[in-house]
């Protein structure tokens, strides 16, 4: 195959939540952009990996950009205008389609698909945004410390494509440019000696990464739905890890991520709830007791009767979570290994919730569950892509460490306040299982600032970060790798690379000149990105 040569000003590689947002803040500012993905959707985290929204308690009136806001209305608006809502579901200002536990806005995630295109269709029409779909990196090249281009391979069979780009932006689920372009990076754990941080280990590990997930949606429904034997089914039955203390992780039992202490959870599909007073707050309710409805992404008394045969859940619980290795830095060949592992790991919870999972009347099993492989847009009814918690980071110009967001270190006085903020968030510190045999780590955050100086790498001249990838630790990205600040981060740098090629500048100079920084703030603001918190919103959860 030949490799066909491209130019362009701006290259995002990755169109998760932060590449979307890249693209539309740089096209905005008139950049000419090229955006790739490597999975059929656009959207990653919320569309292809297919994890509902993680958001704070105040996400409906503030603590996220203007672009984020018109996202989360955008949804709404689909459901409102197309889907046969109740008149006490469609008078709801803040309407959770599903009715989930989790997020104030849980949804199907096609919807957000659909949503995301929409957004990005302008800029499509006019040529400013240029998509390459199921292309995913193989190379790159740099000249001293920038990179000149970044070559693709198609997941489809179509020829290769270099993209050759006045800046680069990273915004793939695992930093894979940052091996490709010899950009500095880590991985895994930090020691407390290099970051300070309380609950860091003595000695880094950079093996040790967050579990990965491969999440899946099923609904209940009469008749025996039941899945083949997985291949694997034996080895996950019979796994017990040591966080799970003697206790099998297929299993309604889990560890309590704040306590330790092993919880065992309900499960009851279609409990008939009161969908309307769901009010989803995770700092004051985790809402996880009865599974069913704690990630529910359809609740079928919030449409017209008979519109829905059955709720739909969606399935991301500790007990699909895979960390019996980490896959960052691994060949390929590894990686589709362990990924296959993963989707074995997520049937066979599947198969042994159809088979053998207690129920509340002292039966087993639910052979009524039925996978959605049309709500997840893949064959399989598994999720397109494994949803990673963790990826490498790049060794940026700030590092953003537990003791900048913990709340037992911090207190009242709040998270760090940055000259160079760049966006806001707020999540807890919340850490899965790992693949050094770790259990959860879950610290109690103030609400913080996304800093400028962390998207920008120390030496790489004209790549910047946009996802998991940007400089926190392995503890601080476990508040830093949501749904709202992915996004944040995403808006951030697209907007930089655009002001950049405008002013004929570099990022590095943007960060150390006041002035350039003010303007480049100034822009922000203008573009409705919020910087800052409230006054006095300090407290934790």
């Amino acid at each position: 195959m030949t490799t066909r040569d491209i130019s362009t000003e701006v290259l995002i590689v990755g169109a998760g939540l932060g590449g979307v947002a890249a693209a539309l803040a740089a096209a905005d500012r008139g950049a000419r952009v090229v955006l790739t993905e490597e999975f059929p959707w656009i959207g990653g985290q919320l569309t292809s990996q297919a994890v509902p929204p993680d958001e704070h308690p105040w996400v409906e009136s503030f603590g996220v950009t203007a672009r984020y806001r018109a996202l989360r209305d955008g949804i709404r608006d689909v459901y409102r205008r197309r889907y046969p809502l109740t008149d006490g579901a469609r008078a709801k200002g803040e309407l959770n389609p599903g009715a989930g536990w989790v997020s104030k806005l849980c949804h199907e995630p096609k919807i957000a698909v659909g949503v995301l295109e929409e957004m990005l269709a302008p800029y499509r029409s006019n040529g400013s945004v240029r998509l390459l779909e199921r292309m995913r990196p193989v190379g790159a090249t740099t000249d001293g410390d920038a990179v000149t281009s970044v070559t693709l391979d198609s997941e489809t069979g179509e020829p290769s494509i270099t993209v050759h780009a006045d800046y680069v932006i990273d915004a793939t689920e695992t930093g894979e440019l940052l091996p490709l372009t010899g950009t500095a990076y880590v991985t895994g754990f930090e020691s407390r000696t290099d970051t300070g941080e309380p609950s860091a280990p003595e000695q880094a590990q950079p093996d040790n990464v967050q579990a990965l997930s491969v999440c899946f949606a099923v609904e209940h429904v009469d008749g025996d739905n039941t899945i083949e034997r997985p291949e694997n089914y034996d080895f996950w039955r019979e796994y017990t890890p040591a966080a799970w203390q003697g206790n099998r992780m297929l299993s309604w039992t889990a560890p309590n991520p704040r306590t330790l202490e092993i919880d065992t959870r309900a499960f009851e599909p279609n409990p008939g709830d009161d969908a309307l007073a769901v009010d989803a707050d995770q700092s004051r309710n985790a809402g996880d007791k009865n599974l069913w409805y704690f990630r529910r992404i359809a609740a079928r008394d919030l449409f017209e009767p008979g519109f829905y045969d059955s709720d739909i859940c969606l399935v991301n619980w500790p007990s699909i979570d895979y960390f019996l290795a980490p896959v960052l830095d691994a060949s390929r060949d590894v990686e589709l290994e362990h990924y296959a592992k993963a989707r074995q790991l997520s049937l066979s919870m599947l198969y042994w919730m159809q088979t053998e999972a207690p129920r509340a009347d002292g039966g087993t099993g639910f052979p009524g569950l039925r996978l959605r492989p049309d709500v997840m847009g893949s064959s399989d009814g598994l999720a397109q892509a494994p949803y990673h918690r963790e990826s490498r980071r790049i060794r940026a110009l700030t590092t953003i460490t537990e003791n900048d967001v913990s709340y037992a270190v911090r207190g009242d006085a709040g998270a760090t306040r940055y000259a160079d903020s760049v966006g806001v968030g707020m999540y807890r510190v919340d850490l899965h299982p790992s693949t050094g045999g770790d259990t959860y780590i879950d610290v109690a955050s103030t609400p913080f600032e996304i800093p400028l100086g962390a998207l920008i790498p120390q030496r790489t001249t004209n790549l910047l970060a946009a996802n998991k990838n940007i400089g926190t630790t392995h503890i601080t990205n476990g508040c830093y790798r949501l749904h709202p600040v992915e996004w944040n981060i995403g808006e951030a740098a697209g907007h930089l690379a655009a002001y950049c090629l405008d002013q004929k500048t570099t990022p590095h100079v943007v960060h150390a000149d006041v002035t350039r920084l003010s303007d480049y703030q100034a822009e922000l603001d203008a573009a409705g990105v919020e910087r800052h918190w409230p006054e006095g919103r300090t407290f934790a959860y």
